[in-house]
């Protein structure tokens, strides 16, 4: 059995391969982030909080749970990319199709987050049915903290497919780094895969069935 990775292991990069979708994640994340913030009209300082709040959402609560160290704790340019992307935002100004732009940063968000989720606690050997559900937790925990912040309907709530997007990222992901894809094959396929699915939710409204009405008995 090989052995548990170290704490002094752990605060390294377990994934350089895939160091630049890390990052596009969570800029991605953080822009629609402050774009919540700027639908309601807050402040700059505020943008800046949403971002970063969304931005590493998700990551810190997995990496709390895989017992792994906090991965923005460890590398500032996490929370720096999380402040660029607000002012960003800012300084684009008021534009028509900005919040627009926020379902489709979210969308992407979703796919990636999902993969980057589960590929780190499969990285560090966790189970592949909890990989996928880091990868689900990875990508939702952020917008679930955003909406709430911003008094949106969560992610969670929308029937609509958004969650589902993820898992299937995830899982596909899982699926063909157990067939024997490197982690930058597996993601360029699982990416798309969770992306297409949450395109398709938002330009036809695709959704999953919802629970049977009828009498109780």
């Amino acid at each position: 059995m090989a052995p548990a990775p170290t704490l002094e292991a752990l605060s390294e990069p377990v994934l350089p391969t895939l160091f630049v979708l890390d990052y596009v994640g969570v800029a991605v994340f953080a822009a629609t982030g402050a774009l919540a913030a700027a639908r309601e009209k807050h402040d700059l300082v505020t943008l800046g909080f949403f971002a970063a709040i969304t931005g590493v959402g998700g990551g810190t609560l997995r990496d709390l749970l895989i017992e792994a160290p906090v991965f923005w704790v460890h590398d500032w340019k996490y929370v720096a990319v999380c402040l660029l992307a607000a002012l960003s935002v800012w300084f684009l100004g008021r534009r028509e199709w900005r919040f627009r732009a926020l379902l489709w940063l979210d969308a992407f968000g979703l796919a990636a987050y999902g993969v980057l989720g589960a590929a780190k606690a499969e990285a560090l050997g966790i189970a592949p049915l909890i990989c996928i559900v880091m990868g689900a937790l990875t990508a939702c925990f952020g917008g679930v903290i955003r909406d709430l912040l911003a008094g949106q309907p969560s992610i969670l709530l929308r029937r609509e497919i958004t969650v589902t997007a993820a898992l299937l990222a995830a899982t596909a992901y899982v699926g063909l780094k157990a067939v024997g894809l490197s982690n930058v094959e597996a993601a360029l396929v699982a990416v798309p895969c969770g992306f297409a699915l949450r395109a398709g939710a938002l330009v036809w409204g695709w959704n999953l069935p919802s629970f049977p009405s009828g009498s109780a008995r």
